[in-house]
């Protein structure tokens, strides 16, 4: 099961709840035409942190895949911003998708996704992180916040 266990399941289950939610009349409308631009424009802010993430952590080849152990702490360029920004992008497009898709009401599951995100990877990383690095992570985790 470990292998369905990953962040971009999650973000598609709840991109799918995020559509349903929109194709429903319970929920009321969706936000409207104007939410387009700052729907995509999310959608490709969110993308863009997640693309750089990758590429730093491949130059730095460590894994990206969660549940695995680092092979190297990487703590500059936008991990100089975020301690997570593949989950910070992860989040930025499912917000962008409730602008573009979701009513109103849907904005909850952002704060939800990101909860599940954390409790699911972002602690378990960061202990590991902390057992393989111990006062280098410490020390960057009190330099860099966890989502910005």
């Amino acid at each position: 099961m470990k292998w369905i266990d990953l962040p971009p399941i999650w973000l598609a289950a709840f991109l799918a709840v995020t559509i349903m939610l929109g194709r429903s009349d319970l929920f009321g409308a969706s936000f409207g035409a104007w939410a387009d631009i700052p729907g995509a424009i999310l959608v490709g802010v969110g993308i863009c942190l997640m693309a750089l993430a990758v590429v730093q952590m491949i130059r730095h080849r460590t894994t990206v895949i969660p549940h695995q152990e680092a092979d190297a702490l990487v703590t500059t360029g936008i991990f100089g911003l975020s301690r997570n920004p593949i989950y910070l992008g992860d989040a930025l497009v499912l917000a962008g998708a409730v602008l573009l898709a979701g009513p109103p009401f849907a904005l909850v599951l952002v704060p939800f996704f990101m909860l599940v995100i954390r409790q699911r990877f972002i602690l378990p990383e960061e202990a590991r992180l902390a057992r393989r690095f111990g006062p280098e992570f410490e020390s960057y985790a009190r330099r860099v916040r966890r989502w910005i």
